[in-house]
């Protein structure tokens, strides 16, 4: 049905409504209710993907890169073989060092027979053993050199590019590749100072910690996170807290530098929506129009709590009692009297919402 309403008793407001009623002096005007229920309010933020472990593998030794055993992105595991610099030099040297070592407990051990037999004193003695021992030491400084140009994966992990081939010349810290433990990503999103707030001043269930993450592609990803650290200080440039959320990555989709956006899924019980369509904007302020029971036009003050994508959650102003319109609320007037209107059973009403504020 086209309803009709008349306005009477109304003050005028301007121009823009005298023409609007010169034009139509009668207008649709659809009522409905606001609604009382549990929903949910999703909240999204930017957010940075890494992995749990993420390193630098760098030559240890200074030499000719000889071999390399992993192509760049191979996943590799803990121990694998990945580099070896030509170790001929620190062969050369361990060698020297044991011939070293060797000698030093030849002279050692005949001090200690002399010693057995009062020729030399426990001094001597004392003094070849500390002088086998320095030299045993030395053995072992050129074995760590030496295992330094064998290098092996530190953990399990997927390889980047290749900065070196063989054949280069490495210097002692050159950078090889990098390595990433992708079984778990650390997920880095900036939370404004009020949410926070919000979140920390309640003890939080552990479904209130499970995130979503959607990814550059706009799929949610299939694991769930879960909030599991809070930053110590805020960003006094941004008024911000990081968090950081922590995702299973059993299939090694995401990877370290992704980006991305965290979905925080906030469960709001027994509160009042009404559409945003039907409130309008005044001076910083949320407003609706309310119908009481002698069919006169209330213009009412809102106080939005919270903002869904296309509803706002209401703390006070109306009530699911109340009739507010639905739509028709650029012609309405406050104190005006509606004669003839539509009513719009709320189940209908709310059913394909995508309209925002006027």
């Amino acid at each position: 049905m086209l309803a009709s309403f008349s306005l009477t008793g109304c003050k005028e407001s301007g121009h823009a409504h005298a023409h609007a009623e010169e034009e139509e002096e009668e207008s649709q005007l659809l009522l409905t209710n606001p609604i009382r229920r549990d929903t949910d309010l999703k909240h999204e933020f930017v957010c940075q993907i890494r992995s749990c472990r993420n390193i630098e593998i760098r030559a240890l030794e200074r030499g000719y890169l000889e071999k390399i055993f992993v192509n760049e992105g191979q996943l590799v595991k803990v121990g694998d073989p990945m580099f070896k610099i030509l170790a001929l030099a620190y062969q050369a040297e361990l060698k020297s060092a044991e011939a070293d070592a060797k000698v030093a407990q030849v002279k050692y051990e005949n001090t200690k027979r002399l010693t057995e037999t009062s020729v030399v004193s426990d001094k001597e003695l004392a003094m070849a053993k500390a002088e086998w021992d320095d030299k045993l030491a030395a053995v072992n400084l050129k074995q760590a050199h030496l295992g330094f140009t064998d290098i092996k994966a530190p953990f399990s992990g997927l390889m980047d590019r290749l900065r070196l081939r063989n054949g280069s010349l490495v210097n002692e810290g050159d950078l090889l590749t990098t390595l990433s433990d992708n079984s778990e990503m650390w997920v880095y999103f900036n939370v404004p100072e009020a949410e926070y707030l919000e979140y920390a001043s309640h003890e939080q269930s552990e479904e209130s910690k499970q995130v979503s993450l959607i990814m550059a592609n706009g799929q949610v990803f299939n694991q769930k996170g879960r909030i599991n650290v809070i930053e110590g200080e805020f960003d006094n440039r941004t008024g911000t807290i990081q968090f950081r959320a922590d995702f299973p990555n059993p299939d090694r989709l995401l990877r370290h530098g992704e980006t991305g956006n965290i979905q925080m899924t906030k469960a709001l019980k027994n509160v009042v929506l009404i559409p945003q369509k039907s409130t309008f904007e005044l001076d910083g302020e949320h407003y609706a129009f309310t119908v009481d029971k002698d069919e006169i036009l209330h213009q009412v003050k809102l106080t939005v709590t919270d903002e869904l994508e296309d509803l706002f959650v209401v703390g006070s102003g109306v009530t699911e009692s109340d009739r507010i319109i639905f739509e028709g609320l650029r012609q309405a007037h406050d104190g005006a009297k509606a004669h003839e209107y539509e009513f719009v059973k709320s189940e209908e009403a709310y059913k394909h919402l995508k309209l925002k504020a006027e």
